[in-house]
Formats: C-alpha cells, sequence, structure tokens
C-alpha cells in the first residue's frame, strides 16, 4: 500500500525529532521531558505544513533552495517553541538539538536525491501544468521518470498560486506570461478533467503563442481512472477550438418538435445526415427511414443505431421518382430532412449535369412525394454558396431553395436551412489538412485571403431542428456562423495543434467555383427569430409554373450553365479556364 507524500513527510518529522532530542538527552546527561519533546513536534508539523506551503514535497526533486526553505522552516519553528521552554531546559540544549535534527534531515534528503537520480532520464524537455489539483498531481508524479521536467504549475485559484509542489511553483497564467517573457516551453498539458470545454477553449487560446505543444487530460466522462494519465493524454482538436455551443438552443421545442414521429433523412449516411439521425434518436422519435444511395455510408449508419430505434434503412438514389414515391407511400413520415446532396464544389465544377440532375431533379422529387404523402414538415438542407453563387453547387442548391418556397405545399410546411462548413465533414478541408499534416506533408491552401464560415456538425444539426420545429413553410432560415475564419489561420492552428515545426503553407490557387468569402445574408430585410442563433430570410417569389418549365430546360439543355444563370440572375459562375 502506498503512502501519501504528506503522510511520509509527516512520519520522517516525528521519527527524527524523536531521534534527536533523545540522542541530545543522552549527550548533555538530560532527563528527558517528553511533554516538550511532543510538543516541538508539532510545532515542526505545523511550521512545515503552514510556513513552507509545500504539502506534497518530494525528495527526489530536492536542491539547494529546498535546503535554505527547509532550514529556514525550521528556524521559524525554533523561534516559536523557544519562548515556552525557555529556563526549562538550557538554551544550548535546544541549538543542539536543532542542529543535529537539521544535519540529519538534509542527509537524508540529499542521499535519497542522488540514489533516486542515479538513474534518472534525462530531462530535456520543459513542461507546465495547467491544474494543481488532485489530476495535476498524479500527472507531475507521472511526468517525474519521463524527458520532461515540470517548469510551473498553473492554477487559477488564488489561494493555491504562490505555493508549490514538489518545490515547482503554483503560479498564475498572467505571471506565466511574464517569466517566459515571448520564450516557448516544450509542452503544456490542461490538466483538469472536469473544466468545461470553453474554458479549456480559452486557455487554449491564451497560452499556444507560448508552447510548442498543448495537450489535454480526457473529461471525466472519458478519462480511465486505472490508467496512468500521462498514457491518456490527447492532443485538443481543432472541432473543440472552433466550437461555440449557441447559448439559445431550446431542447424543449426540439422534443416536442420530434418525439414520437415518424422520420425520413434523406443522404442518412452522410456526415449531416447521420448526425441528424443521432439527434433524432435523443429526440425520441419513434421510428427512422434512413435513404442513402451509398451501400457502406447506410451500412455504417445502420449499424451504429442498431437496437436503439425502430429504424428502416433503405438503399436507392433520389432521382429514381419511382423508389421515391414508393419509400413515401410505404412508411408514410411526420417530417421529412432531406440531407442528400453532392456538395463538393471541385468535383460538381467537373460533373455539372450530375450535380444539377442529383441536386435539383432529385430534390424536387422528394418534395413532391412528401407533398403528395401530406408529410407534416419538410426540411431542405441548404448552404451558404447559394447566396449570390459562383458555383453550380452553389447554384442547384439556390434552385432548390426557390421551389421549397414557391411550390405549392398543400398540407406539408416546407423549409429551407441554410448554413455554412460543418467540421469534420467529408470533403471539408479539416480532414484533408490532417492526413497532409500526419504524412509530413505541406499544408495546400488555396489563398491567403479564403474564407468560410464554420460550424460543428452536432452544432448545426440542433439548430436545423429548432429551425424546423419553428418553421411554417415557405421560410428559408439562416444559422448564426459566427466569425468567419481564415482558412490560412486554421491551417496554422492544425499545424501548431500538432506540434510540428517542419509543416510549411502553400498557397494552391483559386479552384473554380469556388469564392474568397462566403456569403449568408442577401440583404436588410432579413429578420431574426426569437432565437438570436436563427434568422429567417426575406422571401423570393418565383411562379412555380415558370420554375418547373426552367428547370425541365435545364436538365435538357446543352447549355446548362446560361439556363442557371436564367434561373438565378445573381449566379456569377468563376471559373478558372
Amino acid at each position: 500500500m502506498r503512502i501519501d507524500k504528506r503522510v511520509q513527510n509527516y512520519l520522517v518529522i516525528v521519527l527524527l525529532s524523536i531521534l534527536t532530542f533523545y540522542w541530545t538527552f543522552w549527550i548533555l546527561h538530560q532527563e528527558p521531558v517528553w511533554e516538550i519533546v511532543f510538543a516541538v513536534i508539532a510545532v515542526r508539523l505545523f511550521a512545515s505544513t503552514f510556513v513552507y506551503r509545500d504539502y506534497s514535497s518530494t525528495w527526489s526533486k530536492s536542491s539547494q533552495k529546498t535546503f535554505l526553505i527547509k532550514s529556514l522552516v525550521y528556524l521559524i519553528a525554533f523561534v516559536i517553541y523557544m519562548p515556552f521552554f525557555y529556563g526549562v531546559l538550557p538554551i544550548s540544549f535546544f541549538i543542539s538539538e536543532l542542529f543535529s535534527y537539521l544535519f540529519l534531515i538534509n542527509l537524508l534528503v540529499y542521499s535519497y536525491y542522488y540514489l533516486q537520480n542515479k538513474t534518472r532520464v534525462n530531462k530535456y524537455k520543459t513542461v507546465v501544468i495547467y491544474g494543481a489539483g488532485k489530476a495535476g498531481l498524479k500527472l507531475g508524479t507521472e511526468l517525474s521518470d519521463t524527458e520532461y521536467k515540470i517548469k510551473y504549475f498553473i492554477d487559477d485559484d488564488e489561494n493555491l498560486q504562490g505555493r508549490s509542489i514538489d518545490n515547482v511553483e503554483i503560479i498564475s497564467k498572467e505571471e506565466l506570461a511574464l517569466r517566459l517573457g515571448g520564450d516557448k516551453l516544450d509542452l503544456l498539458v490542461i490538466a483538469m478533467p472536469s473544466a468545461a470545454t470553453l474554458h479549456v477553449k480559452e486557455i487554449y487560446n491564451g497560452l499556444y503563442d507560448s508552447f510548442t505543444k498543448i495537450q489535454v487530460l480526457p473529461s471525466l466522462q472519458e478519462i480511465f481512472r486505472n490508467k496512468p494519465f500521462s498514457t491518456q493524454l490527447k492532443d485538443i482538436s481543432v472541432e473543440e477550438l472552433l466550437a461555440r455551443y449557441p447559448k439559445d438552443l431550446d431542447k424543449e421545442k426540439i422534443a416536442s418538435f420530434i418525439q414520437g414521429k415518424t422520420v425520413l433523412i434523406t443522404g442518412a449516411g452522410g456526415s449531416i445526415g447521420s448526425e441528424l439521425v443521432r439527434k433524432c434518436i435523443e429526440f425520441k422519435a419513434k421510428k427512422l427511414i434512413l435513404v442513402d444511395n451509398s451501400e457502406y455510408n447506410l451500412y455504417q449508419i445502420e449499424q451504429e443505431v442498431q437496437g436503439k430505434i425502430d429504424m428502416v434503412p433503405v438503399m436507392h438514389s433520389i432521382v429514381s421518382q419511382k423508389q421515391v414515391e414508393k419509400t413515401f407511400q410505404t412508411y408514410r413520415p411526420d417530417i421529412v430532412m432531406h440531407a442528400a446532396a453532392y456538395k463538393h464544389v471541385p468535383m460538381v465544377e467537373d460533373n455539372i449535369e450530375e450535380g444539377i440532375s442529383n441536386n435539383i431533379l432529385g430534390t424536387k422529387y422528394v418534395i413532391d412525394a412528401a407533398i403528395k404523402n401530406e408529410v407534416q414538415k419538410f426540411i431542405f438542407i441548404s448552404t451558404d454558396k447559394a447566396v449570390r453563387p459562383t458555383s453550380v453547387m452553389g447554384a442547384t442548391k439556390r434552385v432548390c431553395e426557390l421551389y421549397a418556397q414557391n411550390v405549392k405545399s398543400e398540407k406539408t410546411s416546407i423549409v429551407s436551412v441554410r448554413f455554412g462548413n460543418v467540421l469534420g465533414s467529408s470533403g471539408s478541408v479539416i480532414p484533408k489538412f490532417k492526413a497532409q499534416i500526419e504524412n509530413g506533408h505541406d499544408v495546400t491552401v488555396t489563398h491567403p485571403d479564403m474564407t468560410r464560415y464554420f460550424m460543428l456538425i452536432p452544432e448545426a444539426c440542433e439548430l436545423v431542428l429548432q429551425a424546423g420545429a419553428i418553421g411554417e413553410g415557405g421560410e428559408i432560415f439562416i444559422l448564426d456562423m459566427g466569425e468567419p475564419i481564415k482558412i490560412v489561420d486554421l491551417a496554422k492552428k492544425m499545424i501548431s495543434l500538432s506540434g510540428r515545426n517542419d509543416i510549411n503553407i502553400v498557397f494552391s490557387g483559386v479552384r473554380t467555383g469556388e469564392k474568397l468569402y462566403e456569403e449568408l445574408l442577401i440583404n436588410k430585410n432579413d429578420k431574426h427569430t426569437q432565437y438570436d442563433s436563427i434568422t429567417v430570410s426575406s422571401p423570393t417569389t418565383y411562379d412555380i409554373n415558370t420554375l418547373n418549365e426552367d428547370i425541365n430546360v435545364l436538365l435538357s439543355t446543352d447549355n446548362p450553365l446560361a439556363q442557371l444563370k436564367a434561373i438565378v440572375p445573381e449566379f456569377n459562375h468563376m471559373s478558372n479556364s
């Protein structure tokens, strides 16, 4: 059974004090007065705990400073107890005992230090541990036998600042910045498993310039208490750093919208679709109809949710009108979430006809089937690239928005939800950057001024459901994406998170259909809903018969770009050819 270091120190103080007092009594031929001995021991224990304020000192990390501090502590203790016993025993007795005690305790400390460090790992890296609680203490002990030398502990608790752990000072993050003076240390470990993600994010943003690498202990829910903490350290993900967590998320509203309903989700195996599936399970949908054209994606999501909910996987393309109508007639969903689409801008630019067919014709078939089968609510997942589009993908999404707004929806409330890039989705820059960094390749960014909005997939999906819950039909809801982020800054942050200094950023040039800045709002007539995170766009009127005719022309023309421009006048196709 391992004894706590504090208890070890107390036992040493007690035993050495008894030994030195007994020795001094014997040398000076004095009759032992044990009441005095125990009183002195009590004062020394008090001084060691509250004057030294080092509540877990480790001898293996002792130094010249340790000797001086310990000597000063016991001299203070001497000054405290001496007046009470003056005249009871000669002062020479107490001085002799004190010097005997100081000699022995420092001999023990340095003997232990020598034996422990004789084979100790050479420490050539510096680490700062953020968090001087139990997790930080445990981690500090584990790191003592590694190549890392603990430079400081940092803690937000002012009562701990100024103390020390194993002779390592506890300071504030402000004090750290002053001491470093622009220098950089090797590693910062945030050892606060119970800390909120936003607090970890604030710590990172405040200190990442001062460290080559920053790692964090998992949360209390993720951490394995029976395993060394040092083996569980993980890099902070860029998703955690960019997360915003909207404060006006109305989970009760979402639950009342989803609970007990049969929900059909197209593109159910994709990044957005699969998260919508998870959210529908969380909010207690009665049944899920999972539609996807990809066998692999459909299999993956089916395996994940099997046994959690009544669920039917349906594999077919949304461009197959017969299959779409059959699925709706068979399962009669209450709610439809249409996430199926081709979303990768350069890929759609290389396959324009297929992009138009899948995104526009497929969406039209799904909307028409929903209306025919009297679906209560239809949610179309749109994109910020539909605003003043410069790509075919964006233009196809804008056509779908127009159809969703102007079709005669009968008993079906149809709403569109528009948002920007989601972090970690298939085809997004983050998986691409991660792969490049892991393989030691330079990170490719198209342009130094390329800017995008980003949102976490779970956050986006929750707001999609919330927008769907409040929609009455015909609205285009716009999710608050926060401040736009430069892609080059995102790349720099990911390189910094990796701890590698051999990765450079290379600019590859803007691709066909891309624009430097994405937009979410078109004009000042857009209005906020009761939720600050959701805005509703002003409607666009387009005669539905004319739109249907224009779509038919688009599907058969030899010049689809010109016809897209005719339907979406603000479409300004950007081409590098």
